[in-house]
């Protein structure tokens, strides 16, 4: 516990002596929550601040609030987060759900309309790179049992943990440098992708078959990032992603996940999206109910409907491997390539392309990625170039 939480501190978020820490964490996560604040003080940090997450609450308020306040989120939550990004803090945020069956129950529509605890004004501090910041899984029993039903409790939280030790890169003798190598060839791919300068991405089989345009200035990004102060840190860990900020209005076919999606509480299978003109226009799933949250999720602004985020992910991480569903964004998006419904981040685009970029209050991202999807990239000249086959690099 204390490993990972050093790791996270310091080669996560890179926390810096002096900085403001905020974390996100939720009910049964305390322990790691305080070993990452002992961490963080170890550190220098000169004030940790903690929010827990109670499900349960907002459970009660997809229930019995009125229906026009339902989507309503007090200002100083945004406000709080503006702050963190004026003040140049870190911010660290455990992944994973705690109540994963919790919400089976709601009115789908209602669900998908309460976006809390996300806020609007995350997109603008992580865009405008005031905050380093890292998300990492927060192992909790319910999650545990939910990924792992065959075993009784403790023996799945075990192996939970275990799961997350080997992606993090915890069993090795110096995890950090294991990082910097992983970091360097992620970079790598980025690099030889930018360089390409693609117009699109066509992303082909398993009933996909799906175009993304990219902008004249697009760039890849991968194995870190950097906060406009020039620190260095990993947004998500583990990372295994390479990915960039597509052209929203150049998005056409047909797109099948490949893994089931949890997102407000509630876990889609079968989601199958179809794009028109950058839109998407047919949203299905397995159950109507829940086509129907993401439909409404989606529907929370202007730019919900359009993608924010393209991500390729090849087969040498650690999680796609494992062939574990863990009904958590975080680690089933760096195991197989996925995009992204909702804003784009402005760091994946020059300064001459970003007022193009999509701009929501949400980011849903969903897995598409799999050994039977081609990933070929698209030339101005209409020249198609292998970029992934057997999700294996081909540059």
């Amino acid at each position: 516990m204390e490993r990972y939480a050093d790791l996270v501190v310091k080669f996560g978020a890179n926390v810096q002596p002096g900085q403001i820490l905020d974390i996100g964490s939720g009910l049964g996560k305390e322990e790691l929550t305080r070993a990452l604040t002992a961490s963080a003080y170890r550190r220098g940090a000169k004030f940790v601040d903690v929010y827990y997450w109670d499900p349960h609450l907002k459970r009660e308020r997809v229930k019995y609030a009125a229906d026009e306040v339902i989507d309503f989120v007090p200002s100083w939550y945004g406000e709080r987060a503006l702050q963190l990004g004026e003040e140049r803090g870190a911010t660290i945020s455990l992944s994973g759900p705690i109540e994963p069956h919790l919400y089976d129950d709601l009115d789908p529509a209602r669900l998908g309309r309460d976006v809390f605890p996300r806020v609007k004004e995350w997109s603008t501090v992580i865009n405008e790179r005031t905050v380093n910041w890292c998300v990492a899984p927060g192992p909790s029993p319910k999650w545990a049992q939910l990924v792992h039903p065959d075993l009784d409790a403790d023996a799945a939280l075990e192996k939970l943990w275990q799961q997350v030790e080997h992606v993090c890169r915890l069993d090795e003798d110096d995890p950090e440098a294991a990082w910097h190598e992983r970091s360097r060839a992620l970079k790598g791919v980025a690099r030889r992708l930018t360089e390409r300068a693609f117009d699109a991405i066509h992303l082909e089989g398993g009933g996909t078959d799906l175009t993304v345009g990219l902008l004249e200035t697009s760039r890849w990004i991968g194995g870190g990032e950097e906060t406009v102060e020039g620190i260095r840190h990993m947004a998500n860990l583990p990372t295994e992603e390479v990915f960039t900020s597509p052209a929203p209005e150049r998005v056409d076919g047909i797109v099948r996940a490949t893994k089931p999606l949890y997102t407000q509480g509630r876990i889609i299978r079968g989601l199958s999206v179809r794009f028109e003109g950058g839109r998407a226009v047919q949203i299905d799933a397995e159950s109507e109910a829940d086509a129907d949250i993401l439909r409404t999720l989606v529907a929370q602004d202007d730019g919900g409907t359009c993608l924010g985020e393209l991500a390729l992910v090849d087969r040498e991480g650690r999680i796609g491997p494992l062939d574990t569903v863990f009904y958590d964004t975080l680690l089933d998006e760096n195991a197989a390539s996925h995009i992204a419904l909702g804003s784009a981040y402005e760091s994946a685009a020059g300064d001459e392309d970003r007022e193009r970029l999509n701009k929501s209050a949400i980011h849903v991202d969903f897995m598409i990625g799999s050994a039977e999807v081609d990933v070929t990239g698209i030339t101005r000249d209409g020249e198609r170039v292998p970029v992934l086959r057997d999700s294996t690099w081909q540059l």
